[in-house]
């Protein structure tokens, strides 16, 4: 019965995803390309787990007599207080479309005056293979930001032991004829301590954006029509423009709040945000999660008001199953946003950008879910009568 009962939101919230999985595998480009073939897979690997080998795992125990609980003693105590909530999340519906209104003007703001930093994937760069003694990469990139102001670097290991590849968008809108020695000299002075000259300069070349106009163009086609994809199977699975807007509506909120946020802290915390080929797959990565959670609280929302049709207010309908899928949704937040922290604190400078993206899009995306998606969707129900 359990399984049965969850085959239905199970169903429809992958299947939006991989819709537009789809789409953009077909139509996109490049990063955005790559990225699609790997949610399918995940997606389909996902399913294929969660709905066929747990159950397998769980009959097996039963057969053989043992106890299947899904709750520690602790859990358990936190999962009842959970489902015994009854916070009218629907009454505060305006306050949180201000709340959250205000952080996207605010990051409106910061885009216009203030801009994003925007990675060598973009606009391109200066390339440099280099001999350094006696440093790590993190080491390196500390001391070329004290040089390289205002710009994307990045610090890899490379080939033999002590050989960095270092990348920089340093001077790149440069029309000087001579900009390259200009980066040049900039790191050569910034790793002066390391006793590093121009012998230690194994190779260097100007590289171009390695995502072209024709991917940008391509791409944002392509992630345009896999929210439309979403928005009428939704339509056609809810059967209610409702629940397509406030799905619709829960995913731009999502990416402009990262991309707020983005904005507002580029050159506030200590690592760097900038817009590159990472940023894209959390974006990505953001939508989907947000979708997929979107949905499993609009299938709650749906089972409710199929039993209580004749009721005149459906405010604390939708209010009541908002309330019962608290449980289920902190938790996998939780264990998603977990996940993403150990990789925030411990994955290294390189990926502290991309997972701050995806703390950020994972918590606005349960958010969202909750406090915007269901909301317009009661406000287009009391607003049309549907």
């Amino acid at each position: 019965d359990g399984y049965s009962g969850a085959y239905s939101s199970i169903i429809d919230a992958n299947i939006t995803t991989i819709i537009a999985g789809v789409i953009l595998w077909v139509l996109g480009k490049g990063p955005v390309m790559g990225f699609a073939v790997i949610l399918v897979i995940g997606i389909l690997s996902s399913l294929f787990t969660s709905i066929f080998l747990t159950r397998l795992f769980i009959d097996n125990d039963i057969k053989k007599g043992k106890e299947t609980s899904f709750y520690t003693s602790i859990s358990e105590k936190i999962g009842k207080k959970l489902n015994l909530l009854d916070w009218d999340l629907i009454g505060k519906r305006k306050l949180f479309y201000m709340i959250s209104g205000g952080i996207i003007v605010l990051g409106v703001i910061s885009l216009a005056t203030k801009g994003v930093s925007t990675g060598v994937d973009f606009k391109g760069g200066w390339s440099y293979v280099m001999n350094v003694e006696g440093a790590s990469s993190g080491a390196i990139k500390d001391a070329l930001s004290t040089t390289l102001t205002d710009a994307n670097t990045e610090v890899k290991t490379y080939g033999e032991a002590n050989q960095y590849k270092i990348t920089t968008s340093y001077e790149i809108d440069s029309q000087e004829a001579d900009a390259g020695k200009t980066v040049e000299a900039a790191i050569l002075s910034a790793l002066k301590e390391y006793n590093v000259t121009g012998d230690n300069i194994l190779s260097n070349s100007k590289v171009g954006p390695t995502i072209a106009k024709d991917i940008k163009v391509r791409s944002s086609w392509a992630i345009a029509l896999a929210i439309i994809g979403m928005f009428l199977y939704i339509l056609v699975r809810f059967r209610n423009v409702g629940f397509s807007l406030g799905a619709t509506a829960a995913i731009f909120h999502d990416v402009l709040i990262v991309f707020s946020l983005y904005s507002i802290l580029w050159g506030i915390v200590p690592f760097e945000l900038s817009i590159d080929q990472a940023f894209i797959a959390a974006i990505l990565t953001v939508v989907g999660y947000s979708i997929n959670d979107t949905v499993v609280v609009f299938d709650r929302v749906r089972e409710f008001l199929g039993l209580n049709k004749h009721e005149k207010d459906i405010s604390p309908v939708i209010n009541k199953a908002i309330n019962t899928t608290l449980s289920r949704t902190l938790i996998t937040s939780l264990t998603t946003l977990l996940v993403i922290l150990i990789l925030f604190i411990f994955g290294g400078e390189g990926l502290k950008g991309f997972t701050f993206a995806l703390l950020v899009g994972v918590a606005v995306g349960t958010y969202s879910s909750i406090c915007i998606a269901t909301p317009i969707v009661v406000d287009y129900m009391k607003k049309f009568g549907k």
